[in-house]
């Protein structure tokens, strides 16, 4: 199959959608009534909400239940015009921006800072999400980095490491060095130490990977970077507000966070397992050295003094209050609750994929539930298990899928439904032709075809999105 003919698929699962909905090319001459306005957006709505509601998404929804999601929505509203840019008019964002900052940092051994180095503490800022947290914090390194002199800084990083750093190193001009894993998908340690050169600004661990929800060895990986005095940034956006609680039900979390000396930075995402809305993520720093090569301030431009502490100069200040709002009202009985429930989930889910004969579980994760096959396409199962309504990610090097847990999964009977579906979907593809309908075709050329052809269908699948 041509990536022509991938392509057109593609465009051909948007257009009924397309067309069953009132289409706007431009300002309507006269304004349609508020009414009829939200009418359209109701529907859109309800049209596009079984899906993740009945749990069927992996990840992408990080739902706090319904009465939250009121909640979150009478907070936003309350601060709807809010904008940290100007803290004159809204001082209330910088208290809800501080005090965010804050009782992340704290949640991640923020206080043990301050502990061995008296008058040292967190510090950091509320971006718009975990690509924004990543962008920054090698942004800073970056710049740490040409202020000791260094031309052209690098990082190292596992190729597991999320997809937002390689965006970093094109968008900064670093250059990312990656290594490779070991057999259970976590960083190789010597790797990383061997590819520590005199341009190095910072390594790179998750906690846990995208991919295969595998939590990289942080300690060593922190280890190196404190004896060679570079930053080591801890990728916590996918577990960071899971993780900490985990640690606490007694399961086996590695020390990741600020208790070692040689983590520099953290980013986590307060819109995932911390149930604020979209899209709100914190990036901390264990210095403030560290934090102002992220902030940028004009000194002598017309327009008066400015000064930003992230990429956005204007900031939604609803999502702030959203955010600090959801912490405050969960507390950590709430967070510990949660993470009981989804840790209880996902371990029935992984025992299920290991009874399915045809199917193995990649690595040894908490919650992210990677699933590959040595008999079975994975990438056609994947497509049968979209027929039936999920919405799962394919992953590449090698051929998987991995189904994220929440507390959508948690609920009674999604995760029996979902292993049910898997094992039917098997017999189905052991049974069944291939095809060259679903993401199958998409998946298995990528993993054959150039680059730049690849990118070139991906450009051109953006131009698809674009289309009115």
């Amino acid at each position: 199959m041509s990536g022509e003919d991938i392509l057109g698929q593609l465009e051909r699962q948007l257009k009924p959608y397309r067309d069953q909905v009132e289409t706007f090319d431009r300002i309507p001459a006269k304004g349609r009534g508020e009414e009829e306005v939200l009418a359209l957006l109701e529907s859109l709505a309800r049209r596009e909400e079984p899906r993740w509601r009945q749990g069927y998404a992996s990840g992408a929804v990080y739902h706090g239940g319904e009465e939250h999601a009121r909640f979150l929505a009478k907070a936003y509203a309350l601060h709807a015009q809010d904008n940290p840019l100007h803290p004159d008019l809204w001082p209330s964002s910088t208290k809800f921006e501080a005090e965010v900052v804050a009782m992340t940092a704290r949640m991640l051994s923020g206080d043990e800072v301050g502990r061995r180095r008296r008058g040292a503490k967190v510090v950091g800022a509320v971006s718009t999400g975990g690509t924004e947290s990543i962008l920054l914090a090698m942004l800073a390194y970056r710049d740490w980095g040409k202020a000791r002199g260094i031309a052209e800084p690098e990082v190292v990083a596992p190729v597991t490491a999320h997809a937002a750093f390689r965006k970093a190193a094109h968008y900064f001009g670093l250059r990312l060095v990656e290594v490779g894993v070991d057999e259970n998908f976590r960083a190789d340690v010597e790797a990383m130490r061997a590819a520590v050169s005199e341009a190095t600004v910072a390594l790179v661990g998750s906690a846990p990977s995208f991919p295969h929800g595998a939590i990289d060895p942080i300690p060593e990986i922190a280890a190196i970077a404190e004896e060679r005095g570079i930053g080591c940034h801890v990728d916590a956006c996918l577990g960071g507000f899971l993780l900490p609680w985990a640690e606490r039900l007694g399961y086996p979390v590695p020390p990741f966070d600020f208790r070692l000396p040689g983590v520099m930075s953290i980013s986590v995402d307060t819109h995932k397992y911390g149930y604020a809305a979209k899209g709100t993520s914190v990036v901390l720093y264990r210095s403030e050295e560290l934090f102002h090569h992220q902030c940028y301030a004009a000194t002598d431009w017309p327009g008066g003094l400015y000064a930003s502490s992230t990429l956005l100069g204007s900031r939604p200040g609803g999502l702030i209050a959203a955010a600090w709002a959801s912490l405050v009202a969960t507390g950590e009985e709430g967070y510990m609750a949660a993470a009981k429930d989804i840790l209880a989930a996902a371990d029935r889910i992984k025992a299920g994929v290991r009874a399915i004969p045809e199917l193995k579980l990649l690595g040894d994760p908490l919650f992210v539930v990677a699933v590959g096959s040595d008999t079975v396409d994975v990438y056609r199962v994947m497509d049968h298990m979209t027929a039936r309504g999920w919405s799962l990610n394919g992953l590449h090097h090698p051929a998987a899928f991995h189904l994220a847990v929440t507390r959508r999964h948690a609920e009674d009977g999604v995760a029996e439904r979902f292993l049910s579906d898997l094992a039917a979907c098997v017999g189905e593809v052991r049974h069944s032709p291939p095809s060259d309908e679903g993401m199958a075709p998409l998946y298995g050329l990528a993993a054959v075809a150039p680059g730049e052809l690849v990118q070139g269908l991906l450009e051109a699948y953006i131009d698809v999105l674009y289309e009115v």
